[in-house]
């Protein structure tokens, strides 16, 4: 599992480092560098406390087998969560006052920020489903996937944005990473 993870995370790490459509003379800031760390560890952390999550309720429930939360249940816990976080970030920086005096004034931004929750809650039951049913990395691997996929069918469909040679190696790694990991669980379930 630790090649597969490592060949599809340094596919999309060299995808994304051998884009030449990127905007010259534009350098990343130590700030947005920053935030992006932060967001894959807690991308990381959210996976880890979602497998406890499911270890504990299996462990609460010795009468039931294979207890484990719902997708709702997760969703709920995993929105509050965030929900409280945000809360405190805008509060701390001032931006909670600023943002509803701003969607008062805008109606229309009102409106657009219900639909894409809407939206959010809709795909959260994939993503969801996703977790409770297999596991976090199944997810990642899935939606990280999704991203290459999405790239490669746009460069097929406009061939004026063509990909580097780089971007190309990078494809053939994560699609190795993706084909060990299909082999293995298929290899799994032939033995079951």
């Amino acid at each position: 599992e630790y090649l597969q993870v490592s060949l599809i995370t340094t596919g999309i790490l060299l995808f994304n480092l051998g884009d030449s459509n990127a905007k010259k003379g534009k350098h990343d800031t130590a700030y947005g560098l920053v935030l992006i760390f932060l967001s894959l560890l807690l991308d990381a952390v959210t996976g880890g406390l979602q497998d406890r999550a499911k270890m504990q309720c299996a462990a609460l429930n010795p009468k039931t087998p294979r207890a484990k939360p719902s997708m709702y249940e997760m969703m709920l816990v995993m929105n509050v969560s965030g929900s409280l976080v945000a809360l405190g970030f805008a509060m701390f920086t001032g931006q909670l006052a600023d943002g509803i005096a701003f969607c008062q004034r805008s109606p229309a931004v009102f409106h657009a920020i219900l639909v894409y929750s809407l939206a959010s809650a809709v795909g959260q039951n994939f993503v969801y489903y996703t977790v409770t049913e297999f596991s976090p990395l199944v997810l990642t691997t899935a939606t990280s996937m999704r991203k290459i996929f999405s790239t490669l069918y746009s460069v097929l469909r406009n061939p004026d944005t063509p990909l580097t040679s780089l971007q190309w190696t990078a494809c053939a790694l994560a699609c190795g990473g993706l084909a060990l990991d299909t082999i293995g669980a298929r290899q799994k379930n032939t033995k079951k």
